[in-house]
């Protein structure tokens, strides 16, 4: 079912962050987005020019999106320009439908601003909507300290590490596993 959301949210430099879900005609600036993304840090789970899903197929993720009701994508837009993007999403197989697992990226030149938590409340907000959510679940490079200390601020613990999970040009880093218990 298509619910519309749109939010306006006041960052802390009183710059004027939407957040609202994506339309087809916003895949391509989300792929442009992601790519970028990709190369200003080592946090996501993919590098510069990495993501690999041509304009067609992006439009039909994004179609797909209206018609799942376990998964939820929000952009986060300051004038006009995409500034983060952030899903979360759980399984209809019954037996694990009450996990969920998020994926948020914010642009580098807007770190610091409240948009994470902006778009993380969202993400948290969606999950408690969803009685049957019970779980969210985020896996985040170790040496990514300001990422932990936000998951840390909305209630995520640490459950566990994936040993060596990042290749970051050829060194290993561990991956933390962390849920937020609803």
């Amino acid at each position: 079912m298509h619910k519309e959301f749109f939010k306006v949210v006041e960052l802390k430099n009183y710059q004027k962050l939407i957040i609202r879900k994506p339309v087809v005609q916003d895949a391509e600036r989300m792929i442009e987005y992601l790519n970028a993304v990709g190369g200003e840090s080592d946090n996501l789970l993919f590098g510069k020019d990495e993501f690999h899903l041509s304009l067609e197929q992006e439009r039909e993720y994004i179609k797909n999106l209206y018609s799942n009701p376990h998964t939820l994508m929000l952009l986060g837009i300051i004038e006009d320009k995409i500034v983060s993007i952030v899903q979360i999403s759980s399984s209809s197989r019954k037996r694990i439908a009450h996990n969920s697992e998020i994926a948020i990226s914010v642009k580098k030149e807007y770190w610091r601003r409240g948009i994470g938590s902006a778009m993380m409340e969202e993400l948290i907000r969606f999950a408690r909507e969803h009685s049957t959510i019970k779980t969210i679940s985020l896996g985040v490079r170790a040496g990514n300290q300001n990422a932990i200390k936000l998951y840390e601020k909305f209630g995520f613990e640490q459950v566990g590490i994936h040993k060596n999970y990042f290749n970051i040009r050829g060194t290993f880093e561990n991956g933390i596993l962390m849920d937020l218990y609803l």
